[in-house]
């Protein structure tokens, strides 16, 4: 008989980022051997899912943080489905997976959480307001120390995470499961003019991308403000920015020439692979699923310093950085990468490599295996 997997998530389908991308490779992988239900909020809009999961959805509430609603603390529901399960796996500390794990811990069922981002990062790169920055950050820590405390196994996506969680007196075993690529899914477009046509792009522009959440904690500010002074360098540039988010930043991208933005998609890899230079402006992050799927279809990346992007990219061999927040030096290191296409192919394909070798999804797929199995 199969062990019946609950599922606790605050950031799930329709709404895409990336815990739903990593969800969407993961269920698959589990359903035919676990029996598996999901609870997530009731995002609005097309409830795409894996064909075999039960999906349990909460109703929003109207709190909101930046670009994210909350869903409503529905304690009897969450409660009735965590009693039902024998393994609950959270994957934030939101009012779901808050829940899971609080009635998890009293009925003692094993708890896997899963610490995709650090959630105190996270809030203070959200807020525009430095005071309430600084009282939600420190409120979320506290929050999150007691809830993962309460975790019978954490899963990290890198060895830092595992020391930062450490560091903040958070206990229990911790286990590293790189984020993975589907490499076969990910793959380096045969033409790349053909890659930029399908998506209404002119092949002859050397395209700049981005595809992930629109958030603050993104830094897209610097990589607009950037490209709106490339432009007066270069005419035959195209900045595409795949994804949704705050509608004060999605405006902008909408009022200059040469930007096309692209709601968040079901299927990003054709507008991934229409992209020469990848660019990473964040202020905060973990792995960041989304410059491992430009690298894995062979786009040069620059990046800001952030989590394990600065232990997986190179300087100068499959990628570059630039300082947080700098749009001369970003500036500048894009127009290097327009003027020399035969670098930023080289970036790219060193970029592939790595993503082959390192963060292919069957070493992730067999850590997650592990650290399930391990619990039952």
């Amino acid at each position: 008989m199969k062990k019946r997997l609950l599922i606790a998530t605050d950031c799930y389908l329709p709404r895409w980022d990336g815990i739903a991308r990593f969800l969407s490779e993961v269920i698959p992988m589990l359903e035919d051997d676990y029996d598996i239900t999901v609870v997530a909020p009731d995002f609005p809009g097309s409830k795409k899912m894996a064909d075999k999961e039960e999906v349990v959805r909460i109703p929003l509430s109207w709190l909101k943080l930046g670009d994210y609603t909350f869903a409503r603390l529905k304690r009897k529901k969450i409660k009735e489905l965590v009693t039902k399960s024998d393994i609950v796996w959270s994957q934030t500390i939101g009012p779901i997976g808050m829940l899971a794990i609080y009635y998890a811990k009293k009925k003692r069922i094993p708890i896997i959480s899963y610490v995709h981002s650090l959630d105190w990062e996270l809030a203070s790169r959200s807020i525009s307001r430095p005071y309430l920055s600084l009282i939600i950050t420190n409120l979320v820590k506290i929050i999150a120390r007691w809830l993962y405390n309460k975790a019978t196994l954490i899963l990290v996506p890198s060895k830092e995470v595992a020391r930062i969680l450490k560091s903040k007196r958070i206990s229990p075993p911790k286990r590293v499961a790189y984020m993975g690529i589907d490499t076969e899914k990910f793959v380096p477009p045969e033409n790349k003019e053909e890659a930029k046509k399908r998506v209404g792009i002119d092949p002859n522009h050397t395209v700049i991308g981005f595809h992930g959440r629109i958030g603050r904690e993104k830094g897209l500010m610097t990589l607009y403000n950037t490209f709106i002074k490339l432009q007066k360098d270069f005419e035959n540039i195209t900045l595409l920015i795949v994804g949704s988010g705050l509608a004060e930043i999605e405006s902008l991208f909408k009022s200059a020439m040469n930007i096309k933005h692209i709601k968040s998609v079901d299927n990003v890899v054709p507008f991934v692979q229409a992209m020469d230079i990848y660019v990473l402006p964040s202020l905060t992050e973990t792995t960041s699923l989304s410059t491992l799927e430009a690298m894995s279809c062979g786009c040069a990346v620059l990046s800001t310093k952030v989590g394990l992007v600065r232990k997986y990219i190179k300087d100068k061999f499959n990628g570059s950085f630039f300082p947080t927040g700098n749009e001369i030096v970003l500036r500048l290191k894009l127009k290097r990468l327009i003027e020399n296409p035969e670098v930023r192919d080289k970036l790219g394909r060193n970029a592939r490599k790595t993503i082959e070798k390192k963060f292919n999804w069957e070493k992730t797929e067999i850590e997650i295996r592990k650290a399930i199995e391990s619990l039952q």
